[in-house]
């Protein structure tokens, strides 16, 4: 498997970073929504819509597309930031989220917003649809791939393991689990609250190919993708652990900042810091 070239991981970590950016000035204009699970997925969400995926944001009804399901919805900000830098609405409507009447509201809606393939809201519901989109998929013998966003915490609804069942039984090499392992759920601690290890060996258990990354290292992500998408006997799940709160020093890894936003104080000081490491990333990169 070829490695991604250099200049390609300098693109994506700049898009990362400018994602981050907009999150946090999502967040403050709203005055709630989540933090720590979008900041932590800016990576990878980076990745999907400027490297992975095959889409077309001038025509989001593509219908050789490939699918991003994100069934922890909570964490929409990440995914509307990267659809924005990516082309599929105005920058500027960022500033209406969690607004009355946007399209961007706090867990995405698929008849508003062109480009989102479902509702998200109960946590668990995402593998099982991502799974019906995969088993269609293969049924008409299309050759578009599923890709399922999914929290580490939701792991702990039973719909969520019907769907690695079934998947699992039917061979579905079409779609990709995508674990966002930050180990934080709004209580706490998911190792307190609703212990998950051996989480690796449980997907194994399933018959699925189980990859293993820092979900903050693009080039890993964009690797294991492309893994992803070369298995042919199994579906594909990769655990990708990752910082809550990735890039402000404030948020990381703290479990409060799952569910709240900034206020405008702290907003300049994530805006502060996430200028500095943009900053770095150039100067690193000569």
């Amino acid at each position: 498997m070829p490695s991604i070239h250099d200049d390609k991981i300098l693109e994506l970590e700049v898009r990362a970073n400018d994602i981050r950016k907009s999150i946090i000035e999502m967040l403050v204009a709203a005055g709630s929504g989540h933090s720590g699970g979008p900041l932590g997925m800016a990576d990878i969400f980076a990745a999907l819509y400027f490297c992975v995926m095959r889409h077309d944001p001038k025509n989001p009804a593509w219908e050789d597309r490939d699918r991003l399901i994100l069934s922890n919805g909570h964490i929409c900000p990440v995914r509307y930031a990267a659809m924005a830098h990516a082309g599929y609405f105005p920058m500027q409507e960022l500033e209406t989220l969690r607004k009355f009447g946007s399209r961007l509201q706090g867990h995405p809606e698929r008849e508003r917003l062109p480009g989102t393939e479902t509702t998200s809201g109960p946590l668990g519901s995402g593998l099982a649809q991502g799974c019906g989109l995969a088993y269609a998929a293969k049924m008409d013998r299309k050759k578009w791939h599923v890709w399922v966003a999914t929290s580490d915490a939701e792991h702990a609804a039973g719909v969520h393991w019907e769907a690695v069942m079934f998947a699992g039984k039917f061979r579905l090499n079409n779609v990709t689990c995508i674990v966002d392992r930050n180990n934080i759920q709004i209580d706490g601690d998911t190792e307190d609250i609703m212990p998950l290890e051996p989480l690796r060996d449980k997907y194994n258990a399933f018959n699925w190919h189980v990859l293993e990354i820092d979900g903050n290292n693009i080039r890993e992500f964009v690797e294991a993708a492309a893994q992803a998408k070369s298995i042919v006997e199994k579906p594909t799940v990769i655990i990708a652990h990752t910082v809550p709160g990735k890039g402000v020093d404030f948020m990381e890894g703290d479990y409060r900042w799952h569910g709240k936003p900034p206020n405008k104080d702290e907003a300049r000081a994530a805006l502060a810091q996430l200028q500095q490491i943009g900053e770095k990333i150039g100067a690193a990169h000569g």
